[in-house]
């Protein structure tokens, strides 16, 4: 299968040139192009109308956050074609700010997809029809499955009795409701928990 799937890859390369394809096989045996954002909709065309592969089915788009790198974000997309039973991934890295073309027109049902990643990552994308938050609530600020955004988010809310609504506050953590459990491994104690002995045992 691997083999089968580096021909699919060096095909694909060699069909849209332009695109700057390199593939690799993945180790779980999954077929990953890697391109740029720009060559994505005419890449994600090809893979749709061609005879060969008919990869029609758009399984998701999502992004991954890297903030230790130049480019930070990488947008990736998970194609299926239902003829061949075979499955693509293909990645591409985006900057901060950079404009990511929608592929809506190419797959209509990239329209939550795209707006999901917008809401999530920030990541905006040209083309797309209603490019608007789908998650998150109105006035919503920030975009949560970034690194940097704090755990605890940056509002909270909670039904007032009083106001009888619905409210909106700054997060605030009371100390009391701090629980450190120094004894934990999640804290770093260096310490064996009952039944992990056996792992010292040869």
């Amino acid at each position: 299968m691997s083999a089968e799937l580096n021909d699919l890859g060096e095909l694909i390369a060699a069909k849209v040139p332009d695109a700057g394809i390199a593939h690799e096989v993945t180790a779980m045996g999954e077929l990953v192009l890697h391109t740029t954002a720009d060559h994505m909709p005419e890449l994600i065309g090809f893979l749709k109308t061609h005879t060969a592969m008919k990869f029609s089915t758009l399984v998701d788009i999502t992004a991954v956050d890297y903030p230790e790198r130049a480019t930070r974000f990488e947008i990736v997309y998970h194609l299926m074609s239902m003829y061949t039973n075979l499955r693509v991934r293909i990645k591409a890295p985006v900057a901060d700010g950079q404009i990511i073309p929608s592929i809506t027109e190419i797959h209509p049902s990239a329209n939550w997809f795209e707006r999901e990643v917008f809401d999530m990552y920030g990541l905006m994308f040209s083309g797309h029809p209603d490019l608007r938050r789908i998650l998150t609530d109105y006035g919503f600020r920030g975009y949560p499955l970034r690194k940097d955004f704090p755990t605890t988010g940056y509002n909270e809310l909670r039904y007032d009795e009083v106001e009888k609504r619905v409210v909106y506050e700054p997060v605030s953590l009371v100390q009391e409701y701090r629980q450190f459990d120094f004894m934990s491994p999640w804290e770093g104690a260096e310490y064996i928990l009952p039944g992990d002995d056996k792992a010292e045992t040869k």
